[in-house]
């Protein structure tokens, strides 16, 4: 359905043809010697006839760009048929740690060796997509945290931009505590009984002003429910001078605290060794129950106001090129 922003505008169409028929242009006398034998030869009335077609027709363009330039400042838009957004679903804030351990390439993803990260951008990003009625958040947290995302229906653009998170946009801390408080402090206005986070980390915090410990107690009084995610391979052989060696990559993690977390809110507690443990986290999530979300309706609305507006700057053109030659014959 076509639609006028400011409709009002177009009362704005009369004022040249008001002004037209208002001004009095100035008669100018001037002696003149006619020469009528002179005139019928080289065909004055001829001229004249095109003179005034000329005229009209550069009246017509004129008129035809005020109407057009009027249209667009009138902002006509196209009002799509209503979509409903969904009315039940769940309130889920992710917290992915970006510091500089998930650098760390313990990861088996599609048979290659990777990164935490890309690992968990591989599971992640699939789980997003398949949340359809969900209202999906994203905090991205390293020696800062931040909210990459609030929470929206649009789960394809929150997919777009954990893709695009890098390890250290946040320093190379880990402040835990922090993400916690953030996840909190948007989760406070949504219904009590389903404020959900999920925390993913491969480390211990070290940065940030809020302890983890004291975080999950305020989010416990909240009603935040908190399900912790310890990432990182357990068994890493590397090659050095002295031949092979075995390590344990995940030795900073700090499983502790990551229980104590879950436990203290209501949520559980994960180890995740590899992606397939990774999404199991996210399996999970299918017994929490729905929430019912107030009914909201929305129209796409699609911008006009272009065409009109290029409609009158290309009339404006011919008119610039006709009354160029008219000058240029004169």
């Amino acid at each position: 359905m076509l639609s006028l922003i400011w409709p009002w505008v177009l009362c704005l169409f009369p004022i040249p043809i008001a002004y037209r028929l208002l001004r009095h242009p100035k008669q100018a006398s001037m002696l003149a010697l006619r020469a009528p034998a002179l005139a019928a030869i080289v065909g004055t009335r001829n001229i004249e006839q095109h003179s005034n077609w000329k005229k009209l027709m550069l009246l017509a363009l004129l008129y035809a760009c005020w109407i057009s330039a009027l249209s667009a400042l009138a902002r006509p838009v196209w009002v799509g048929e209503p979509v409903s957004l969904p009315t039940s679903g769940r309130d889920i804030l992710l917290a992915v740690d970006i510091s500089g351990s998930m650098e760390r390439e313990d990861m088996q993803l599609g048979g290659k060796l990777v990164n935490r990260l890309v690992a968990v951008k591989g599971v992640v990003g699939d789980f997003v997509l398949e949340r359809n009625g969900d209202r999906l958040g994203l905090i991205l947290f390293g020696e800062k945290a931040y909210l990459q995302t609030p929470l929206t229906f649009d789960r394809r653009t929150m997919q777009s931009l954990l893709h695009e998170a890098e390890i250290g946009f946040a320093g190379q801390g880990t402040a835990i505590g922090d993400a916690i408080g953030i996840g909190i402090k948007r989760l406070q206005d949504r219904p009590d009984n389903h404020r959900v986070m999920i925390l993913l980390t491969d480390g211990a915090n070290n940065s940030g002003e809020l302890d983890p410990l004291k975080a999950a107690d305020l989010a416990a009084r909240s009603n935040v429910k908190i399900y912790t995610i310890g990432i990182g391979g357990e068994r890493l052989e590397e090659w050095g001078l002295f031949g092979q060696t075995t390590t344990n990559p995940s030795a900073d993690l700090d499983e502790s605290t990551l229980m104590d977390i879950a436990r203290a809110t209501g949520g559980q507690y994960f180890r995740a060794r590899n992606p397939i443990e990774l999404s199991t986290i996210y399996e999970r999530l299918n017994e929490l129950e729905p929430i019912d979300q107030s009914a909201e309706t929305i129209r796409p609305i699609a911008s006009l106001f272009h065409w009109p507006l290029g409609l009158s700057f290309l009339l404006a053109l011919i008119l610039l090129v006709l009354n160029g030659k008219k000058n240029g014959f004169q």
